[in-house]
């Protein structure tokens, strides 16, 4: 069976790594991109309803930055499940989840009766506007680019020819701008290669720009979480086997 290749960031590409070893599925990790604080003022939390966090890249940079003590006795609501654990564990105390993607958190935000100002340290590239999802309702956010996700500029020269010629199979893409820059850096591969090669997303919005690039062989996650997307990583590699 062929490989599969790992795009994420460090050190969440190690941690998938070791979930497909664990089913038996041989991959290969290059994270495209790599995060990298910025050096920016943060609010003092005096003031503050809760604290918004979309990634576990947002609960790294706090930490990071040495400032989670500041905020850990405000209410978080993350995203998800795992971003509420990775909270819980940096030392915020009151963590909810909602346990889903960013409609479902704009969603229980609307349902908790808060009504602001929120705290949202978040990275430079957004996919969604979290202060103009919630200016309908009312509630203020106050949103810090804490970190930059900075892509890499070139796929290794083994990876790529793998890609083109069967030794990696599928491409496990987790977030939108991950799927822009993989169609950017995989420019090289015709379209038959293309077609060829599964790109296993975590959501339709993520496959969108495969798609565009004619990656057409896509398989969608059932909900955007890691366990989704390793019960799609078995799927695809039994169907390649047979199994």
């Amino acid at each position: 069976m062929s490989q599969m290749l790992i795009t994420r960031p460090e050190p969440d590409a190690q941690s998938s790594l070791a979930r497909l070893q664990a089913l038996d599925i041989e991959g290969v990790a290059v994270p495209l991109m790599e995060r990298v604080t910025l050096d920016v003022s943060l609010p003092p939390a005096d003031g503050f309803a809760a604290v918004v966090l979309t990634s576990a890249n947002a609960v790294r940079t706090l930490v990071d930055r040495g400032v989670v003590g500041d905020y850990a006795h405000l209410p978080v609501l993350a995203v998800g499940d795992r971003t509420a654990r990775d909270a819980e564990q940096a030392g915020f105390v009151r963590v909810s989840s909602a346990a889903g993607a960013f409609g479902d958190l704009v969603n229980a935000i609307s349902l908790s009766g808060l009504k602001g100002p929120l705290f949202y340290p978040t990275g430079k590239h957004q996919s969604a506007d979290l202060a103009k999802a919630l200016a309908p309702m009312g509630v203020m956010v106050a949103t810090a680019k804490v970190y930059d996700m900075v892509a890499i500029e070139t796929l290794p020269t083994g990876v790529l020819a793998a890609l083109g010629d069967g030794g990696i199979g599928a491409v496990l893409v987790y977030s939108r701008r991950t799927a822009e820059i993989f169609a950017q850096l995989a420019q090289s591969l015709d379209r038959a290669q293309r077609q060829n090669l599964g790109m296993l997303c975590m959501s339709e919005a993520v496959a969108e720009p495969l798609l565009e690039a004619h990656f057409n062989r896509i398989g969608l996650a059932d909900r955007p979480d890691e366990e989704a997307m390793m019960a799609l990583a078995l799927g695809f590699a039994r169907a390649q086997t047979g199994s």
